[in-house]
Formats: C-alpha cells, sequence, structure tokens
C-alpha cells in the first residue's frame, strides 16, 4: 500500500493540510507516498487573483482551521489583485523537485506553498524553484533545466491525468492505494489523527 498525494500548489487548503501530511509521514515512515498536482488554475480560471473574491474569508478559515501561516508577501499579492496563479506552471515545477529528489517530494511539495503563501513567491518563475531547491540542499541547476525543459508541459500534463484517473475533483485529497484500491483517507481537510483511525481500519482488512 502507499498513499497519494493529490494537491494543488496553489490551492489554500493544499496549504492548510501541509502540517497534517507531514505529521503522517512522520508516523508511517514505510509508506510511500506519491505526490501528484491537480490543475485547479487552468485554462479560464488563470485569471488576476482579485476576480476570486472568495480568497480571504477562505484564508481567514484554512488559518482557524489548520493554523497555516499567510504571510505579508503573500498578502502583497492579494491587495495588488493582478497576479496570476498558473496550476500548469507549479505542476512543472512540482515535477522538476520530484524528479531529482522523489524521496523527498512531499516535503518539498509543502516549501512550494511556504513559497507562495508566505514569501508570495510566484510559482511561475525559475527563480523560486532554484531558491526552494538550493535550500533543500538540491542541484538547482536540474531542478530549473528540468522546469524549463521541453519535456515539462508533458509532465503536469501527466499529473494532471494521473489525479483525473485516481477520479479526484477537488484538492488536497489523500488517498490509500493498494494495487487496483483506491480509498480515500482525506478530503479538504482532516486531521492526522482521523486519518490515522482511517488507515487502521484498511490495515486491519
Amino acid at each position: 500500500m502507499k498513499l497519494a498525494y493529490v494537491f494543488d500548489a496553489y490551492c489554500g487548503w493544499s496549504h492548510g493540510f501541509s502540517g497534517t501530511l507531514r505529521e503522517i509521514i512522520s508516523r508511517h515512515p514505510d509508506l510511500p507516498v506519491e505526490v501528484i498536482s491537480g490543475g485547479l488554475f487552468t485554462g479560464p480560471r488563470r485569471v488576476p487573483i482579485r476576480e476570486f473574491g472568495y480568497v480571504q474569508g477562505a484564508n481567514a478559515r484554512i488559518a482557524e482551521l489548520t493554523g497555516a501561516e499567510f504571510g505579508e508577501g503573500y498578502e502583497r499579492l492579494i491587495a495588488d489583485g493582478t497576479f496570476v496563479m498558473d496550476s500548469e506552471a507549479a505542476a512543472r515545477g512540482v515535477a522538476a523537485l520530484r524528479q531529482v529528489a522523489p524521496e523527498h517530494a512531499a516535503e518539498l511539495a509543502a516549501a512550494l506553498q511556504y513559497a507562495f503563501y508566505v514569501d508570495g513567491r510566484s510559482l511561475s518563475e525559475a527563480a523560486t524553484y532554484r531558491k526552494t531547491a538550493e535550500a533543500a540542499g538540491l542541484d538547482a541547476d536540474a531542478v530549473v533545466a528540468a522546469f524549463e525543459g521541453p519535456e515539462a508541459p508533458y509532465t503536469a500534463a501527466d499529473d494532471f491525468h494521473r489525479a483525473a484517473e485516481l477520479g479526484v475533483t477537488g484538492f488536497p485529497t489523500l488517498l490509500a492505494v493498494d494495487g487496483d484500491s483506491v480509498i480515500s483517507l482525506a478530503h479538504g481537510h482532516a486531521t492526522a489523527d482521523e486519518i490515522d483511525r482511517r488507515l487502521a481500519t484498511l490495515r486491519t482488512r
């Protein structure tokens, strides 16, 4: 059995779920984790952030439920309103980091969300991935090359296809995958204890 974590780097609820995922991974080091990007802001949804009027209210709720931090850099993006969230670019970046350090994919995904939601860094810029890679002690040149390379759009499309294949329509979603069996452990918000209880029932089957 493995875990499949389907998230979007530009999803506030995914940012809020980062702590829960970190705790689950620490409790279950034997469970591999597949990290998959969803396509929340693609196509016609790639518009200035001001057009999502619910963002600040949702963020307040996320912070209340999960303790997630929304920093000054991010708040400046909200106040300006012109920033465009592009999930295809973010998925390319997630794939680039995952390619270089697959065993750290979950923590790197959380680091990207911190870069956006706390520092206000764009996930469409190579500099963000260089900084994230350097902070994690990775080969930053290799990460940037993967982010900018000709195969990058295909890696993003593969992730979106994988998310759809798993039946995921909202983010974040944490799944237990065992062969052809796919069982939802969490969607949107859940505590580590709640997920543990669901995992326990699977492991006793």
